[in-house]
């Protein structure tokens, strides 16, 4: 009996000295002397829920003391989006519910990409494209409306010009349910792709030169849009431009353009106080992450400098290949145009858009990252590869066997 009692006393005491202990550590959390775990220091701000994590696990240590609003604008998303990974796995279902959504960034060789989507993929029921008409219907098999494709030359631009990552994310689902008549949950594969800042920059510098302005571009983010942002220039467009004057404008929106606009803007205060020195390292720090992590949880992004790879990429990822091979720009024209700058121009141009350098450091890694990884999982690599860097040579060896 004894014993019994002792036995008793002594599963008492634990209990007791676990409570004690679980009240302890709780205190200590209240009072924020605890942190969550690094993957998780961006998570409270993303409701884009992801099936699968990133494959890099650089992008997701930043500081909880960096993921905070810098002006209050609250994220409502709350969309299904599949990486790559998962892409990879499952391929992508166009008989479904998936729809691709292509985040096309301005001078970035996306309208050439866009036009390689609607004309040029291998399927069954391919896109209609009638002449004399951008647009074309990328309809599901056996529907008259159901959309597979969000892009600029399929459903034209629902969520705004050259919507960014925030627009997207925000709007697509609405977008689609009013265009189809339907409300319906939709997974949606994230697409882009980047290119080298400078030469984007100074082909984005070219474009206004000439009377570009994307002026109807909303800005929507944190459930309003932003319709007062200060303009650069005078009139109706900045028509004649120069580089100087050009890179002045210090609220300019092409600097570190691919990373604005691959960032959730929520992170950071939208576009309040955009671009002053108040808070501006830490806006910059937020953004990169931001842009990085979404980046990096895309179901597919290719580069404008290595065309090959990233074909083979996208047609290993979706299972989807494309008739007609992308096509290697020739770097003539660029390289000319940074030869007629100075040094001191140069070194301009990458000090404004050094966040975009940074992300395009990261995308290229993980781009190479991606490629080894299908490649050592493509039991047919060598065939494919051949048909993606020469596809008549390709084509005739399949023939003679």
């Amino acid at each position: 009996m004894k014993r019994w009692v002792k036995m008793i006393r002594f599963i008492g005491g634990l209990c007791l000295v676990t409570l004690l202990g679980i009240a302890y550590v709780s205190y200590l959390c209240h009072n924020s002397l605890c942190l969550a775990p690094e993957h998780s220091s961006l998570s409270p701000r993303y409701s884009v829920s992801s099936s699968s994590s990133s494959s890099r696990s650089e992008i997701l240590s930043t500081p909880a003391s960096l993921v905070k609003l810098i002006g209050g604008f609250p994220s409502k998303v709350n969309i299904e989006s599949v990486a790559f990974q998962e892409a990879y796995n499952m391929g992508f279902d166009i008989t479904s519910r998936d729809v691709i959504v292509f985040l096309h960034i301005q001078k970035t060789g996306g309208t050439t990409f866009g036009r390689h989507l609607v004309r040029d993929l291998n399927l069954e029921n391919p896109c209609n494209c009638p002449r004399k008409r951008k647009r074309c219907d990328c309809f599901r098999p056996n529907t008259v409306n159901e959309q597979w494709l969000f892009s600029r030359y399929s459903t034209g631009w629902k969520c705004g010009l050259h919507a960014d990552w925030t627009e997207l994310t925000d709007c697509v689902e609405g977008a689609l349910d009013e265009y189809e008549g339907t409300s319906r949950k939709r997974r949606y594969f994230f697409i882009t792709v980047l290119r080298d800042p400078i030469h984007r920059y100074l082909s984005e510098f070219r474009h206004v030169q000439r009377g570009a302005t994307w002026k109807s571009a909303r800005h929507w983010c944190g459930g309003q849009e932003f319709t007062s942002l200060p303009h650069c220039y005078k009139g109706s467009n900045w028509t004649g431009v120069e580089l100087d004057e050009f890179m002045n404008c210090s609220y300019n929106l092409a600097h570190n353009r691919q990373t604005r606009m691959l960032a959730d803007l929520t992170l950071a205060g939208c576009y309040t106080g955009y671009n002053t020195t108040a808070d501006q390292l830490e806006r910059d720090k937020i953004l990169l992450q931001s842009a990085k992590q979404n980046l990096a949880s895309m179901a597919y992004f290719g580069l404008t400098e290595e065309q090959a790879t990233s074909q083979y990429i996208f047609e290993r990822t979706f299972h989807l290949d494309f008739a007609n091979p992308f096509d290697q720009a020739n770097a003539t024209l660029s390289a000319q145009a940074i030869a007629e700058l100075t040094p001191v121009q140069i070194e301009r141009v990458r000090q404004l858009n050094s966040l975009d350098n940074e992300l395009l450091e990261f995308a290229r890694q993980l781009l190479h990252e991606r490629f080894k990884m299908l490649k050592r999982r493509d039991p047919h690599f060598r065939r494919n590869w051949l048909r993606v860097i020469h596809p008549h040579k390709s084509e005739r060896t399949t023939e003679t066997h």
